[in-house]
């Protein structure tokens, strides 16, 4: 019983999400409305971790599986694929190599971050 209750916390926030895709006029998709909204309540403490984490642990173990049909898709696709093969592997290197940059030059600034002295969180001037 605890899983169905959980699975329907789940599925409320992505019936949530299809409304407010419905409602809104921008191109986002529903499920991202409802990962923000599902975001929201756990944020705000509207809906208690404990109350989905069981459940969206399953969802996350089994995402590979929900990636094979989009595969097999492809594999059907390849003749319309194929003329654009290398500029769309180009592109997902270039992206993959910019979005590694930007990752570890945001972890090195937050750790810089953290790494305050002692004196400066005090206020203190840093003693030369």
């Amino acid at each position: 019983m605890k899983y169905i209750r959980q699975f329907g916390i789940i599925l409320a926030f992505i019936f949530a999400g299809e409304g407010l895709r419905a409602l809104l006029p921008f191109p986002v998709p529903a499920s991202i409305y409802g990962l923000a909204l599902l975001f929201l309540g756990l944020f705000s403490g509207l809906i208690r971790l404990d109350w989905v984490e069981e459940a969206a642990d399953w969802l996350v173990a089994i995402m590979p599986i929900t990636f094979v049909p989009a595969s097999v898709a492809l594999i059907d696709d390849w003749v319309i694929l194929k003329p654009f093969l290398w500029p769309l592997l180009l592109i997902c290197t270039v992206s993959t190599v910019v979005i590694f940059g930007a990752s570890g030059l945001a972890t090195q600034a937050l750790i810089r971050l953290g790494k305050k002295k002692p004196d400066e969180e005090k206020g203190e001037a840093p003693h030369a």
